[in-house]
């Protein structure tokens, strides 16, 4: 098979249009995202204008009183889904590296969410467990090879009709080789089989940006 990349997923032009015909980031936003670009040696992992804008209006549809993130990276979706929090609504937030995890709550402490996002630092699987908020609204997006677990953590706590976000779900194209390769290509490999086989949920992959599994319990 043909080798496929990332970028041969997103066609930079068709890109460049749906960011210009997308609601333009706030300033805040902005700052963080040229931030990250600029800074960060992990830049590609930023979700970006029109990813971001998707996550928050997939939040502002569903009005979640409880929003679980796992993978924080430097903050910028979990602002996006934010936006979406139903009045006294929480968003809990768990990111590995204590850097990532610091520059993040900069930006949480200057945004209008201040005081209702909980920024956790370290392994999300020791921090899941002792989570026990039933979520509405959960967003995966950390280590690939986790997936699964992080899958079967939350769910039990995810409300019915709830929705789940995996993101990365095509991992830069790799997962469309023959053989997959790669341990994090793996791992999202064996996640996608495993959610394609439940019964319990209804599912879609969306081809935005590097792929995003919508997730519905049933």
């Amino acid at each position: 098979m043909q080798k496929i990349l990332l970028v041969d997923l997103i066609n930079p032009t068709a890109e460049a249009y749906a960011e210009k015909y997308t609601s333009a980031e706030d300033a805040l936003l902005q700052e963080l995202a040229d931030y990250t670009l600029h800074h960060h040696t992990e830049s590609i992992m930023l979700s970006g204008q029109v990813q971001g804008k998707f996550l928050e209006m997939i939040s502002c549809m569903i009005r979640p009183m409880r929003i679980l993130e796992i993978g924080t990276f430097t903050g910028y979706s979990a602002l996006c889904l934010c936006r979406g929090l139903a009045p006294g609504g929480l968003l809990h937030t768990i990111e590995l590296r204590e850097a990532d995890a610091n520059r993040a709550r900069s930006y949480f402490d200057r945004s209008a969410y201040a005081g209702r996002i909980i920024s956790h630092t370290g392994n999300a699987l020791d921090i899941l467990p002792g989570l026990t908020e039933t979520w509405d609204l959960v967003f995966i997006d950390a280590d690939k090879p986790a997936y699964t677990r992080y899958f079967n953590l939350v769910f039990p706590r995810l409300r019915k009709n709830g929705f789940i976000l995996a993101d990365n779900v095509l991992f830069h194209g790799q997962v469309l080789q023959e053989p997959v390769k790669g341990k994090s290509a793996k791992g999202i490999q064996a996640f996608n089989d495993f959610i394609r086989e439940r019964t319990d949920i209804e599912k879609v992959i969306v081809t935005v940006r590097d792929g995003l599994y919508l997730i519905r319990k049933l």
